[in-house]
């Protein structure tokens, strides 16, 4: 069965939609995406995926209002439609012809917007009951980057991150920032414990403001653990009691190694098992309402 996708208002055959050659996003990388989560037919707050994508067009592409976009519905038709009840879903959206008017002018050129389906793929289950290992990128992020904490498919710096974690046998890269502060992954977030405390780093760092690590701040709250928001350097990473990692597909992922020194002992944390437990919860809950 060919996968059928959301094409700029319409559902066609993934193998029937073009792209035209001057669309920016293919050009320019002038683009945005969001990855989502899909469990039950429903997908996991999908509404804070999409707000986050219109305040990064806002800064980034030109005010995209909230009707340019697929609905609920059309998310939910979808998924039926590629009989998809746990899903990876894409949304994509690109600033269009730049042969078009500016966005500057009374009419701005239409957006183009492509939803996308596949089968969920997360982690093993065994990288979360073993955690995985991680690398230092040799890459910075800079506060100065109009791009940073953003979500746009200018992502090849991401994907060069994310190749030095492969040739280091590692699942994930960390990266810092340009005065040698703790950021994020190439794809995730990050969050240590010590002693009791959650922390990680806030978003002026700067890092994206992910959906999954909204909910993991919620949970902190509901654990009592207090969590904050702050600057963090090589050896708040390397002392941390433990370590974690989250994004919507993967959740909550726990780190035991930075390259060749060890967090926890080599060991999954206990409050991380439970950050996992309570976010696994969390999305099972939402999904299944209606």
């Amino acid at each position: 069965m060919t996968p059928i996708i959301y094409y700029n208002g319409e559902f066609i055959p993934e193998n029937q939609a073009l792209l035209p050659v001057h669309d920016g996003g293919w050009l320019h990388g002038a683009g945005l995406f969001e990855t989502m989560r899909a469990e039950n037919s429903r997908i996991f707050r999908v509404e804070s995926h999409v707000e986050r994508l219109l305040q990064s067009a806002e800064k980034l592409l030109r005010p995209v209002s909230r009707s340019e976009l697929p609905s609920r519905v059309d998310f939910l038709d979808l998924l039926e439609r590629n009989e998809l009840k746990v899903a990876r879903v894409r949304m994509t959206v690109s600033i269009g012809s730049v042969h078009s008017p500016t966005p500057t002018a009374d009419q701005p050129p239409p957006l183009t917007v492509c939803v996308t389906t596949a089968p969920l793929s997360p982690p093993n289950q065994s990288l979360y009951e073993n955690g995985v290992q991680v690398c230092i990128s040799s890459y910075k992020v800079s506060p100065q980057d109009p791009l940073a904490g953003h979500k746009t498919t200018a992502y090849l710096g991401r994907l060069l991150g994310l190749r030095q974690a492969q040739q280091c046998k590692c699942f994930e890269a960390l990266w810092f920032n340009t005065n040698n502060m703790l950021a994020e992954g190439c794809i995730t977030n990050v969050f240590i414990i010590k002693d009791g405390q959650l922390k990680t780093p806030p978003l002026d760092t700067p890092v994206l403001g992910g959906i999954a690590r909204n909910v993991v701040l919620d949970i902190a709250k509901n654990l009592d653990l207090n969590p904050i928001q702050t600057a963090l350097n090589i050896n708040d990473l390397l002392d941390a009691d433990e370590l974690f990692l989250t994004n919507a597909i993967i959740q909550v992922l726990p780190v035991i190694r930075v390259e060749q020194h060890d967090i926890a002992e080599g060991r999954v944390g206990k409050i991380t098992g439970k950050f996992l437990k309570a976010f696994r919860a969390q999305t099972k809950k939402e999904c299944t309402q209606e």
